[in-house]
């Protein structure tokens, strides 16, 4: 075969195969990517080869992938969901509890004592007032009156407290020790001291100082356009304080007669009780527990504070207004009926609280305080070695180690 010599190589050539440079191969023989073109270019590769890769990258890194965010998502949901259904049911077990012991209270108070010479048969149909001579004296004029009264003044006492207490935030700020009791108490005692005889006038009287009293706890307590809950406790204790003296100074002016009734009123005592009064409580805590249902969802946003109430779009400020009004009405009509029964409104929010949470709090410290002050005049008129005493003296025992307590408790540092 003939040869050629190559100029630059002075070699022989042949025509046959030969071995190429590899510079002079073809480009794609060079590079194996571009013999596939779909391995040059991620985006036409398989999308599930894509998004595996990309969970492996995720889970490299730390970072969840769509699926386990979703399943994270959907158990964090599940589980809020089986707390709220199993807060529900412990408050509805509570909540009949409650109930169970109001009704044998309630019996307790009507039975005890003095019934031996009414017939059995008697003593029900005259709790409805379907009888005469004994058995409606006994029954329905004095033991109803007094059972009732006591259930729904604690009822007051407990809504009234409750709501201050989910509202300031602070145990301690409860219309006893703000003022707001003493306030109803000087309002309605000047009319029981002069003018016993003015139509509602001691509910009328006792709604007057209190709500006197809501608005210079808040007009004293203003710091720097917002209102100190701390502060308001410490003027509402001050306010407490005056209108005690002038209570006190009522009585230099009265006659010794009238001074013994409210001397007792002021104690706290529900022997007195009638019908109207009982009408007049009945009447507080329907209204009062409509309000309340309606300032509910303020309530549950201004727990988050009042800037991110203010985002949610709560009138922070008008529903801070309603609530103290509310449970000043609340604290006042039942003070205007029994005296200032001291401390119901102290505990009952607490208990609630440790029974079925703060959400719950306020509707559950309505039957614990209808159980406490009912219980504590059952205990004052049977109970053995003190009875007969007013039923206030039995819940100062009770409440007023629960309040130093709370304050030796505050002065540790403990959050409130």
């Amino acid at each position: 075969m003939p040869q050629t010599h190559d100029p630059q190589t002075h070699g022989p050539r042949t025509h046959g195969p030969q071995t190429q440079d590899p510079q002079t191969q073809d480009p794609q023989a060079q590079d194996p990517q571009a013999q596939d073109p779909q391995a040059q270019d991620p985006q036409t590769q398989d999308p599930l080869t894509n998004e595996a890769r990309t969970r492996e990258r995720r889970t490299a890194a730390g970072k969840p992938s769509r699926d386990a965010a979703t399943e994270l998502r959907d158990a964090t949901a599940a589980r809020l969901r089986g707390a709220h259904r199993a807060g529900i049911r412990r408050a509805a077990v509570v909540a009949c509890v409650l109930v169970l012991m109001l009704l044998g209270l309630l019996v307790a108070s009507v039975l005890l004592g003095g019934v031996k010479r009414i017939p059995a048969g008697d003593i029900l149909p005259a709790a409805f007032g379907l009888r005469t001579g004994l058995a409606d004296y006994v029954i329905f004029r004095i033991r109803m009156p007094r059972a009732l009264a006591a259930l729904l003044a604690g009822a007051l006492f407990g809504l009234s407290g409750a709501l201050y207490q989910r509202l300031i935030r602070n145990p301690l700020a409860t219309p006893d020790i703000v003022g707001i009791s003493a306030g109803a108490g000087a309002g309605a005692t000047t009319v029981l001291l002069f003018a016993p005889a003015v139509p509602f006038g001691t509910s009328l009287a006792g709604l007057g100082g209190a709500f006197a009293l809501v608005a210079a706890v808040l007009a004293l307590s203003r710091r720097g356009g917002s209102v100190d809950t701390y502060r308001m406790v410490l003027v509402g204790i001050g306010l407490s304080a005056v209108c005690t003296a002038y209570v006190n100074y009522l009585f230099t002016v009265a006659g010794q007669h009238s001074i013994a009734q409210v001397m007792r009123w002021l104690v706290g005592s529900v022997n007195d009780a009638t019908w109207e009064g009982v009408s007049t409580l009945a009447g507080a805590l329907a209204v009062c527990g409509l309000c309340t249902a309606l300032l509910d969802r303020a309530l549950g946003s201004m727990a988050l504070g009042d800037q991110l109430a203010l985002g949610l779009g709560t009138r922070v400020g008008a529903a801070r207004v309603a609530t103290l009004l509310v449970g000043a009405a609340a604290a006042a009509l039942a003070t205007s009926v029994t005296g200032p029964i001291g401390f119901v409104s102290l505990i009952s929010g607490p208990i609630a609280v440790r029974l079925v949470g703060a959400d719950r709090s306020v509707a559950l410290a309505v039957p614990i305080g209808a159980v406490i002050v009912l219980g504590a005049d059952v205990l004052a008129q049977h109970g053995p070695l003190i009875s007969p005493v007013p039923t206030g003296v039995l819940t100062a025992l009770l409440g007023a180690p629960y309040f130093v307590w709370l304050i030796l408790r505050r002065r540790q540092g403990a959050t409130t």
